[in-house]
């Protein structure tokens, strides 16, 4: 009974109407892969990179309206950014190249550099192994070949940096960057293409190799002024309906569940090995793993219907082939957990985001993003 109790309160705090957090924080930056992913890889004109600005990409976004997103609406860092009491999400980085007023109006409040298909290590995304289920273009040995890798992005951040230090000034700059948030959301793809290229490597090398470029990335970052950081962890992606579509049995592939299980693991050693060694960093390590199989295991708990099965896309559990006009498609999106293969439905995607901003310590460590937001 206490377990059930446990699940109807998480409930109640996702259904919990969004609106702007007390704490306010100068602008927000995101970084990642396709679950953060706000319209980055509109701008690569690759025909295999992973895109998702068609329809019924954003059926559920205002005017229907595909942005890019890999979601049929907004995804969780759009919530998250709405939690924290803006208005929209931060626009792409490339918006903000192609246009530097962006920078100077004094409303500036961050900028997405999430790409559909990055990972933390540079080789991620731009090879896919030839994997049927990143058949995003044209050539599916090649999908995924042009994405912004996460050592761009923050190469990306550092001119925006630049800028902001010429517009205001080094120290007011300084100040702005140290209070604001910054989220990575990557680390799933990298995974994947561990497990599907049956490398030599052993997992524990693979994970520890995986852990010290992520700290990299995260020092490189800390040392151009970031001290808010939020980390989203791996769920299950095991139970993805693509893996499941794979799996004769139709039930998740445990293997890979058990990578992201204890990569969780090797980031809340990383961060706690930074933040001993920057005093004055701030950070929370969102458990996207154990939020998510929660939901998994219990989806009528959190109002959902179908936790196995995407509601777009065609084969077994809708994970044998992409979302596109000729998928099939659910009627009700909002009982669904998955939308597409990979990615959660904006209900979902609503729960996350709820979830990470003012869950306990079992799901947001050392503190939630609420708290990490007035820290």
């Amino acid at each position: 009974m206490e377990k059930q109790h446990f699940f109807l309160l998480l409930l109640c705090l996702a259904i919990v109407v969004i609106h702007s957090a007390n704490a306010q924080v100068p602008a927000v930056f995101i970084l990642g892969d396709s679950t953060a992913d706000t319209g980055t890889n509109n701008f690569l004109n690759d025909s295999s990179t992973p895109k998702a600005n068609f329809p019924p990409y954003g059926i559920d976004f205002p005017h229907s309206r595909p942005t890019g997103r890999f979601s049929n609406g907004l995804n969780s860092a759009d919530f998250l950014t709405k939690l924290l009491g803006f208005k929209r999400s931060p626009v792409p980085y490339f918006v903000i190249e192609k246009n530097t007023k962006f920078i100077k109006r004094p409303s500036f409040r961050g900028a997405n550099f999430a790409s559909g298909g990055s990972g933390i290590l540079d080789i991620t995304g731009q090879q896919m192994l030839g994997l049927p289920f990143f058949g995003y273009g044209n050539n599916a040995s090649d999908a995924g070949k042009n994405v912004v890798t996460l050592s761009e992005q923050i190469e990306q951040f550092s001119w925006v940096c630049s800028n902001l230090t010429a517009i205001k000034g080094a120290a007011d700059a300084e100040t702005f960057l140290s209070k604001s948030l910054f989220f990575f959301s990557v680390g799933s793809n990298d995974l994947f293409g561990y497990y599907y290229s049956k490398s030599g490597v052993s997992r524990e090398q693979f994970l520890s190799s995986l852990g010290q470029t992520y700290e990299n990335h995260l020092r490189n970052i800390i040392k151009l002024g970031a001290r808010k950081i939020g980390i989203f962890g791996i769920p299950p992606v095991g139970c993805c309906p693509s893996q499941r579509f794979f799996n004769q049995s139709g039930g998740c592939l445990e293997e890979l569940n058990s990578l992201a299980v204890d990569f969780q693991g090797t980031i809340n050693s990383m961060m706690g090995n930074l933040s001993s060694e920057y005093k004055d960093l701030k950070y929370s390590i969102g458990n996207a793993y154990a939020m998510t199989i929660n939901v998994i295991n219990n989806p009528r708990l959190f109002g959902f219907r179908e936790s196995k099965s995407a509601c777009c896309g065609n084969g077994a559990f809708n994970g044998g082939g992409i979302c596109d006009s000729s998928a099939k498609l659910c009627p009700k999106r909002q009982h669904y957990l998955f939308w597409d293969m990979f990615h959660p439905t904006k209900a979902a995607s609503k729960l996350a985001a709820s979830t990470l901003f003012y869950g306990d310590s079992r799901f947001a460590a050392p503190i939630n993003v609420k708290q990490l937001a007035e820290a």
